[in-house]
């Protein structure tokens, strides 16, 4: 096990955080997350086409890059530090649920699509879907089934981020082929899901920590910057010694899930770990990043309540850090 990016991956996480920079700072993410289709498609389509954010975990003859779902793990986290809404997360689930559960004629008819930039989703309960209504590809597991969904009616939830989609889906009048083993594709989603949470909860606890700092460095009171006093300092050095944990079991729990040589009871202990971690820190490191931007922090037009809404957010998504160490003691 590996806690460094190699040269290629290191490569990748720059390139990808050059086009945020450019392309997702904060007023285009706001304007991104208030459109009508909840994501910025121009943004998706440069990083399908020019990086291959959705291709890197579909293998070479599904027309994909080959890589690994740790690679995508490290573009999640950029993606985490910038905020921009994104199809990227639901996308990498129902690739790994379909790599995991489907059959060889559904992989080579769908995930060539997904390579390419369409969108895909999995609904793993009758709850509110990820993506569900802006999703091209719509998978299911119902039963011990792993299904295709065609023709599913989906609702828009409302939800406190913006930047994150949700939606309703009404299978009633729907057509469900069955695609392959719907067990399978739920393990792998459910721990996928939860490693790939926790990746954009690294990135957002890493903004908050930089926005803080900065802001500490720039705010003078009694004649020097108040991020000189040493109890601001402690605080800081608290969260950058979270967040860099926070990292770590990310990055542990993601080689796990792209090493097929991975004991699976040890992957599903590192990914626990790691979203239990990784989401405590993104929560601690938002609530800092409010506490100490003092009153500009509650406004609209400052981007600490962004950084709040999302790490409540995540939080939700793949379950509360409580529930994954229970998991793990289990």
């Amino acid at each position: 096990m590996q806690f460094e990016l190699s040269e290629e991956q290191a490569e990748l996480a720059a390139t990808v955080r050059g086009l945020l920079d450019k392309r997702a700072d904060s007023a285009a993410v706001r304007t991104a997350s208030a459109s009508e289709t909840g994501y910025d498609e121009a943004l998706w389509a440069t990083l399908c086409a020019q990086i291959g954010v959705a291709a890197l975990a579909v293998p070479e003859e599904y027309d994909g890059v080959g890589a690994s779902f740790f690679e995508t793990a490290v573009v999640l986290e950029e993606l985490g530090r910038t905020l921009a809404p994104s199809p990227l997360l639901a996308t990498t689930v129902a690739t790994e649920a379909l790599l995991a559960g489907g059959t060889e004629d559904a992989k080579k008819r769908l995930l060539p699509g997904i390579a390419a930039g369409q969108i895909a989703t999995v609904a793993l309960d009758d709850g509110a879907v990820l993506d569900g209504d802006r999703a091209e590809i719509v998978l299911a597991v119902r039963g011990g089934d792993l299904v295709e969904v065609t023709g599913a009616r989906a609702t828009w939830v409302e939800s406190m981020d913006q930047s994150i989609r949700l939606a309703r889906l009404d299978l009633s009048g729907a057509e469900l082929s069955v695609i392959g083993d719907g067990d399978a594709a739920r393990s792998r989603a459910e721990l996928v899901g939860a490693a790939a949470v926790a990746a954009l909860a690294v990135g957002l606890s890493d903004r908050a920590l930089q926005m803080t700092v900065g802001y500490l460095k720039e705010r003078v009171q009694f004649g020097r910057p108040i991020g000189s006093f040493q109890a601001l300092k402690h605080r800081m050095a608290d969260v950058l010694a979270r967040v860099e944990m926070s990292r770590s079991a990310s990055w542990a729990a993601c080689y796990a899930l792209a090493d097929p040589g991975s004991a699976p009871d040890e992957a599903a202990f590192l990914t626990h770990c790691a979203a239990s971690y990784a989401l405590e820190t993104a929560s601690l490191a938002a609530s800092e990043c409010v506490q100490l931007h003092g009153g500009i922090a509650i406004t609209w037009e400052h981007d600490a309540h962004l950084v709040f809404k999302r790490a409540h957010a995540l939080g939700q998504l793949s379950g509360a850090p409580h529930r994954h160490r229970a998991a793990v003691e289990l």
